[in-house]
């Protein structure tokens, strides 16, 4: 699909994997980062071209709403929604009495505001020649950490979603659907885990995010999550339309 002289709309944008996504399409569209914390939005946008901020809480539905408006009224459409933002919690099952409260953290954030924000702007996509929908998994979503039980079922129910969105808006609309599923990232976000030390920089996501988008590839699975699926799930490739048709 064309990467040109879009309006695109990152959520989690100003920081790690959307943050490298916004520089990485900044210099030929025009980019939206949306975060809860505006001056770290405002910080990522700053040297940045074409790169606007908007504060929103995509958990929450009145700043959704909001920001619908906004992006409307403002930009005048949308192409690409790229749903980012993610929440997890790094514990074992074992040793924990909060897996309900972490499960519903990680599902709002994960799982549930992705579907609130393709509902919420798939008119706006509609409207459009052509326009793309991104949802950031995970490699846990294929086969789960034990330390990150409940955000590994959010990423596998959203790989779910994913594919079954992906099949729902080839049938009459113009609208692509990616999933980008990254392996252990070297951002903010897994410091806890051993980003630091073994993650891949977040513009090795980017860039294949990119060649994705040059080459229509709706599944994403970057570095050892390509590798862990030919190991393990290649023979499932055409499990989904089998069942479906």
């Amino acid at each position: 699909m064309n990467i040109t002289n879009n309006t695109i709309l990152i959520t989690g944008g100003g920081s790690g994997i959307g943050l490298a996504i916004a520089k990485a399409l900044s210099p030929a569209n025009k980019i939206i980062i949306v975060g809860r914390n505006k001056e770290k939005l405002d910080a990522a946008a700053k040297d940045l071209e074409n790169v606007f901020t908007i504060q929103a809480d995509i958990t929450n539905e009145s700043d959704v709403n909001r920001l619908y408006e906004e992006v409307k009224t403002t930009f005048g459409g949308l192409n690409i929604l790229i749903n980012n933002a993610g929440h997890a919690h790094y514990y074992t099952i074992s040793e924990n009495s909060e897996t309900h409260d972490n499960a519903l953290s990680e599902f709002t954030t994960n799982y549930f505001a992705p579907i609130r924000m393709t509902e919420k702007f798939l008119p706006l996509l509609k409207e459009q020649n052509e326009a793309a929908i991104v949802n950031v998994s995970s490699i846990v979503g294929l086969v789960p950490g034990h330390h990150l039980p409940t955000y590994s079922d959010s990423k596998a129910a959203l790989h779910s979603h994913t594919q079954v969105l992906r099949y729902e808006l080839a049938k009459d609309t113009n609208i692509k659907v990616f999933e980008l599923m990254p392996p252990l990232v070297d951002t903010d976000f897994s410091v806890e885990i051993g980003g630091k030390e073994n993650g891949i920089p977040p513009s090795d996501v980017a860039d294949d995010l990119v060649k994705a988008f040059q080459e229509n590839i709706y599944e994403v699975r970057v570095g050892n999550t390509e590798l862990l699926y030919q190991n393990f799930f290649a023979g499932t490739e055409g499990a989904f339309g089998t069942f479906n048709e």
